[in-house]
């Protein structure tokens, strides 16, 4: 009997695969199956509280300028304001020459500005030979990249400050600062001032005030939030809280994103936030949390003050801790790693080091995945004409072999290239897309393919989802698989004629039995014992890893 599925083809048209809605899915970089997780964990800001855009960052970038001038920075920049079609996360900073880079997973410099000036190729040769940036250890003092949505601001401030500095007739540039009389300021103090300036406006200014004394100007508020928590909890599934910030900012965030009439659903009564949670950490310093961590203390939620002593256990539904580490956290709770689901939104501290050291599944928030497709599905007749470039380029080398002297001329066609790639960039802002440059995937992209097992514009997304759903991961497919059909037929002769016929590794099957193809017969003078096997066995069973959650 055939236990594998068929497909009902109608005129030879395979059905259409169904999908959720773009804006409703969740993409799986490593499959995934939902029913295998029995923990939720979820981080506060940028994840459970959507800050709205631009206002927050730009309340952000003000109080920040504000400090700067404070320590005896100019005045003028007073006069800058948040452009939010500037900046992107996962930029790398030189702050040797006071570059900001977009590059590919290798280094390559995709994009290269100073201040407001885009620089061209030559330009960038000229400053990196082959146009290329190492990002290793030994790099780690030149080069600080700007990975998350509480970079943004920080990125657009450091563009205007190079090009103040640069373009103002007291200053006098160099490659690596600028001098102002019997002063120097190099590019990497000023970003030392910019980065002490945030971290003061963040801790010991007036950012996190401002947020809760306006939350409706600064928060989205979403009533599927305690739906979906209080679901996962129905399921069996016990829900934690992990978050940096502090006790009193994380109260007054959460009690506005719980702040409705009704309870998880329209007809309950309302619930204070801390009953969705089984758990909850404030001050986890993630990602110090995914290693040696801090000591795990309990918070009086009457006065927002520590306990005294360290907390040893059990974790109380109902109660609040600060600090601990993910070892201790998990063996609290019964955890073993993969039976939990983090959902955040910074690549490093929530989504690398959980993964990395935690051993957990993770899944990222990429609240610009939603203007990506945008711009995936509205400029579609963008798409279509590259694909026609693609035709006409390969047209022209149809006929054309090694003995060919012809020389197509396609100067045009790659100019048209360049400008159809241009408009597409500069449809998601000057910096282009999140994930690519033209045919090029960004470092941030290879961040996210490596370490998000799965990623989406809104954790609300997996609202749209049974809990016993398998996420199956599309196959990564390399050039000779994404451009070869399946239907083209490579002609055996063809492949004999090759050199590396003898490197054939195939196996038939003969009688549902597997067996070696061609091998070579291994008989040897019966001189002396043969060994326990003489050679390896095709498996019959299935031993090869395909998915991370198709074990039984």
């Amino acid at each position: 009997m055939d236990n594998h599925p068929t497909l009902d083809f109608c005129d030879g048209v395979i059905p259409k695969k169904y999908r959720r809605d773009a804006s409703h899915r969740v993409f799986a970089n490593r499959s995934l199956s939902l029913e295998k997780i029995k923990f939720f964990g979820f981080d506060m800001d940028y994840t459970l509280a959507v800050y709205k855009t631009p206002q927050y960052e730009a309340l952000g970038f003000d109080l920040v300028v504000s400090r700067l001038v404070s320590i005896g920075y100019p005045q003028e920049l007073l006069n800058f304001q948040y452009d939010p079609t500037f900046p992107i996360r996962g930029l790398l900073l030189d702050r040797e020459y006071g570059n900001l880079l977009k590059v590919d997973s290798f280094g390559n410099i995709l994009v290269c500005v100073h201040g407001f000036k885009f620089l061209s190729g030559p330009e960038i040769q000229e400053l990196y030979p082959n146009k290329f940036i190492q990002i290793t250890k030994e790099t780690e003092s030149r080069i600080f990249i700007l990975n998350t949505l509480f970079n943004l601001p920080e990125t657009y401030l450091i563009a205007c400050l190079v090009d103040f500095f640069s373009n103002s007739e007291q200053y006098i540039p160099s490659k690596t600062g600028v001098r102002h009389g019997d002063l120097w300021m190099s590019w990497k103090s000023i970003h030392q001032d910019v980065r002490v300036a945030v971290d003061w406006v963040h801790d010991k200014g007036t950012f996190k005030q401002r947020t809760i004394e306006k939350p409706e100007e600064y928060v989205v508020k979403d009533p599927r939030l305690p739906t979906l928590l209080h679901r996962l909890r129905q399921a069996g599934r016990k829900v934690f809280l992990a978050t940096n910030s502090d006790y009193k900012y994380t109260q007054a965030i959460m009690t506005y994103l719980f702040d409705f009439p009704h309870g998880p659903t329209f007809d309950s009564p309302h619930q204070p936030w801390l009953t969705y949670f089984d758990v909850v950490i404030v001050d986890a310093r993630k990602p110090l949390f995914f290693g040696e961590g801090t000591i795990l203390r309990q918070i009086d939620t009457e006065t927002g003050a520590l306990k005294l002593g360290t907390h040893i256990g059990p974790l109380q539904h109902g109660h609040v801790y600060s600090g601990g580490s993910c070892d201790v956290f998990c063996e609290m709770i019964g955890a073993t790693g993969r039976d939990v689901l983090y959902v955040g939104d910074h690549i490093f501290g929530d989504i690398l080091k959980s993964k990395k050291v935690g051993g957990w599944r993770t899944c990222l928030v990429v609240p610009e995945l939603a203007q990506e497709l945008h711009v995936w599905t509205d400029k579609r007749d963008h798409f279509t004409d590259l694909q026609a470039l693609d035709l006409k380029l390969a047209d022209l080398y149809k006929n054309l072999d090694s003995n060919s002297d012809i020389r197509p001329d396609i100067s045009s066609i790659k100019k048209d290239i360049q400008h159809l790639v241009h408009d597409m960039d500069m449809a998601h802002g000057m910096m282009g897309s999140l994930f690519r440059s033209g045919s090029r995937q960004t470092f941030f992209a290879n961040q996210v393919s490596r370490y998000a097992d799965l990623y989406c514009s809104s954790f609300i997304n997996l609202l749209y989802y049974p809990f016993s759903y398998f996420f199956r991961a599309a196959p990564m497919l390399m050039p000779h698989e994404s451009t070869v059909s399946h239907s083209e037929v490579l002609h055996e002769d063809e492949i004999l004629k090759t050199p590396v016929t003898s490197r054939q590794r195939a196996v038939s099957q003969t009688n549902g039995e597997v067996t070696p193809d061609k091998r070579p017969q291994m008989l040897r003078a019966n001189t002396i014992g043969a060994p326990p096997n003489l050679r390896a066995s095709t498996p019959t069973n299935i031993t090869h890893g395909h998915d991370d959650d198709d074990e039984e």
